[in-house]
C-alpha cells in the first residue's frame, strides 16, 4: 500500500539541492509556502537483485496538461519495467513521462506510477527529484509511520503496510492436488489460491475436507522461517448474492444473528488463536454483497426484489461491519472488502455511491476504517487486467470509444485502471491513505488464438473496440464459466502503484454455477446465466450467457473449464 500526499510544507527539512525551489501558497494556510512539487518515493518490495518502487508526485504549482519527472541514481539501479508512466533511462538518469490518460495534473493534484528495477550493492534512495525541470521537495521518506509527517496515520495495530510484500502465499493442498491431477496441471498446481469459507460447515470441513484450522496448520508447515500469507474468502451473508441464484447462500435474509454467532464468531476465535499469530491472514470480505445494494435495487432496470429486501433490512451492511470489527481486531488479520469490478462499478452513477456505501459498512457494528487493509476487485470474475489496444481517451472518426456498445459510457476499460482510480475515490470518502488493492487475475488472461494482436478496424468505435479488446465475453455483464477465458497474471506482490498484489482468490477450475438445475444441500440455486442456451436479461444486455456447458455446482471441480483456462493462459504457460 503506497501512501499519497496532498502537500508537504516548507517547514519540513528540504533535501540537498532543493534550496531556492519555486514555492506556492498552500490553500487554507495563508503565508505558508510549499515546494512547487513534492515527491513520495517508496521501495515497496526488495530482493537480492531487484526491487519494486512507487512514486507519487504532488503538483503545488500551476495546473499541467502533461508532465515529466526525473531523478538520478547514485548506484547501478536499472529500470526494467514500469506502469502508469513512460520511463526512459540513460546511465543513472531516469525520466518518467505521463501516459495519455494521466497527463492532467491540477494544482494540489497527485499522480502515482511505479516500476521494477535491478541493482547490486546498495539501493540508495535518490535525493533530488524534478517535475518539468523544477526541483521538488520529498517527504520524510522511510516507512508507513514516518515521524516527520504528522498527517501520516501509520498502520494500525502494528500491522505491516502490505501483507504480501516479502511473504510466501499459502498453497491450498486440496486445490493443488486437483490441479496436479489434470493433464498439464502441474504447471500451475504450486500457485497460491483462496480458501473459501462459504457456509458454516466449511469452518470444520465439508465431506471429509480440510477445515479452517487444518488449513492454518498446513500454512504453518509451509511457512518455515519466512513470512506466510493465508488467503480466506469470508462469504455467507444473510440473503447472500441477491442477484445471482448460483451463489445464493444458506442463510435467510433475516438471519443476521446466526451469521454473527455461528459463522463470524467461530472464525474469529480460530484466527485469534496464538498458535497462528505468525501468519499473515488476508480475508476477502463478502464478495458481490455491497455492490448489489448500489446497482440492483430501487428503480433500476437490474433491480431484484431480493436486493431491495437486503437494502431495506440493512443486513449486508451490518454483516460486513460485524465481520470487519471482529476480524480486524486480530493483529495479524488483514481485511479486504470486495469492490466488484470495472464492468460493474465503473460507471459514474455506481462509482461514487459504492465508495460511500463501503464507508457506511466499514463504520457500522463497531467497525472503523482501521479495520480495513484494502479492497479487492474482479473476485471470481473475468475482466481483463490491462487492455493495451485501446484506451478510454481514444476516438474513432471523432467519436469517443465510450460510445461503443462494449464500453457503454463506462470510464474504465480494464481492472487495473479501475482499481487504482477506485482506491483514490475510497480515500476521498475517508478510508485510510495507505489502503491497498488486490486484483483477482485467476481467470482474466484471455490468451490463446483469440487474443487480438492490435486494435480493431477504425470503421467505427464498435469495430475498433471489439476487434482489439482482450476480454472476449459476449457482454461485460456475463460472469458464469465464461467460454474462451484463460489464466491471468500469476500471483505476485506489489505489481503496480496502489496494488498490494495480483491474487488467484477464485481457485481456477472451480465452477461458478451449474449449467442445469442440480439438487443439493449447499443452498445453491440454478442461475440461467450459467446455462449456455440462455438468451440473457437486463443485467447482460439480453445477450447470450457465454457459459460453458456441463458445469457442476458452484465451487465444485470443473475439469473442462480448467483445461480451457490453461490453454488460454496469458502469459502463456
Amino acid at each position: 500500500m503506497s501512501r499519497t500526499r496532498t502537500a508537504i510544507l516548507a517547514a519540513l527539512a528540504l533535501v540537498a539541492g532543493a534550496t531556492g525551489t519555486a514555492a506556492a501558497v498552500v490553500p487554507g494556510d495563508a503565508g505558508i509556502t510549499a515546494a512547487a512539487c513534492t515527491v513520495d518515493y517508496k521501495v515497496q518490495n526488495q530482493w537480492d537483485s531487484g526491487f519494486t518502487a512507487s512514486v507519487t508526485i504532488t503538483n503545488n504549482s500551476a495546473a499541467k496538461s502533461s508532465w515529466s519527472a526525473s531523478w538520478a541514481y547514485a548506484g547501478n539501479q536499472k529500470v526494467t519495467s514500469f506502469w502508469s508512466s513512460k520511463i526512459t533511462q540513460s546511465g543513472t538518469a531516469v525520466t518518467a513521462a505521463n501516459e495519455s490518460y494521466n497527463g492532467t495534473l491540477a494544482t494540489g493534484g497527485s499522480v502515482s506510477f511505479g516500476f521494477n528495477a535491478s541493482y547490486s550493492g546498495t539501493n540508495a534512495t535518490p535525493t533530488t527529484f524534478k517535475l518539468d525541470g523544477v526541483t521538488c521537495n520529498v517527504d520524510g521518506g522511510g516507512g508507513p509511520t514516518d515521524p516527520t509527517d504528522p498527517t501520516d496515520p501509520g498502520t494500525p495495530s502494528g500491522k505491516v503496510d502490505n501483507p504480501y510484500a516479502g511473504a510466501k502465499v499459502y498453497v491450498n493442498p486440496e486445490w493443488s492436488a486437483k490441479a496436479a491431477a489434470e493433464p498439464g496441471g502441474t504447471r500451475v498446481s504450486n500457485q497460491p489460491t483462496g480458501v473459501w469459507l462459504d457456509r458454516i460447515a466449511a469452518i470444520n470441513g465439508v465431506n471429509g475436507g480440510m477445515g479452517l484450522r487444518q488449513h492454518l496448520d498446513a500454512a504453518l508447515a509451509q511457512k518455515g522461517t519466512g513470512e506466510e500469507v493465508v488467503q480466506l474468502v469470508v462469504y455467507d451473508l444473510p440473503g447472500r448474492d441477491c442477484s445471482a441464484l448460483a451463489s445464493n447462500g444458506e442463510l435467510g435474509p433475516t438471519e443476521i444473528d446466526k451469521y454473527k454467532t455461528q459463522f463470524i464468531d467461530p472464525i474469529a476465535a480460530i484466527l485469534a488463536d496464538s498458535k497462528y499469530s505468525s501468519l499473515r491472514i488476508v480475508t476477502t470480505i463478502e464478495i458481490d454483497s455491497l455492490p448489489n445494494l448500489v446497482t440492483n435495487t430501487g428503480s433500476r432496470a437490474t433491480a431484484t426484489p431480493a436486493c431491495d429486501t437486503m437494502l431495506a433490512n440493512g443486513n449486508y451492511v451490518k454483516g460486513v461491519g460485524y465481520a470487519l470489527n471482529k476480524l480486524g481486531a486480530i493483529p495479524n488479520v488483514y481485511n479486504y472488502i470486495d469492490a466488484g469490478h470495472h464492468g460493474w462499478i465503473g460507471w459514474d452513477d455506481n462509482f461514487g455511491p459504492s465508495a460511500t456505501l463501503f464507508k457506511q459498512a466499514a463504520t457500522s457494528e463497531g467497525a472503523t476504517v482501521d479495520d480495513v487493509a484494502g479492497f479487492i476487485t474482479n473476485t471470481a470474475n473475468y475482466s481483463a487486467l490491462k487492455e493495451n489496444n485501446f484506451t478510454i481517451n481514444d476516438t474513432v472518426n471523432g467519436t469517443t470509444v465510450r460510445q461503443s456498445k462494449w464500453v457503454d459510457w463506462n470510464r474504465y476499460v480494464d481492472e487495473q485502471s479501475y482499481a487504482q482510480a477506485f482506491r483514490t475515490q475510497l480515500i476521498s470518502v475517508g478510508f485510510r491513505s495507505d489502503i491497498g488493492m488486490l486484483i483477482d487475475t485467476s481467470r482474466n488472461g484471455w490468451g490463446g488464438s483469440a487474443r487480438p494482436a492490435g486494435p480493431g478496424a477504425s470503421t467505427s468505435v464498435d469495430t475498433y473496440v471489439d476487434g482489439g479488446r482482450y476480454d472476449r465475453r459476449i457482454h461485460i455483464g456475463n460472469w458464469c464459466n465464461q467460454s474462451g477465458a484463460g489464466l491471468g497474471e500469476r500471483p505476485k506482490a506489489s505489481p503496480a502503484t496502489g496494488i498490494d498484489a495480483y491474487v488467484w482468490m477464485k481457485p481456477p477450475g472451480e465452477s461458478d454455477g451449474s449449467s442445469t438445475a442440480i439438487s443439493n444441500d449447499e443452498g445453491k440455486g440454478f442461475d440461467r446465466m450459467c446455462d449456455p442456451t440462455y438468451t440473457g436479461n437486463a443485467r447482460n444486455g439480453n445477450s447470450l450467457s457465454g457459459a460453458l456447458p456441463n458445469a457442476p455446482l458452484s465451487g465444485h471441480w470443473f475439469s473442462a473449464q480448467f483445461q480451457q483456462l490453461m490453454a488460454n493462459a496469458y502469459p502463456a504457460l
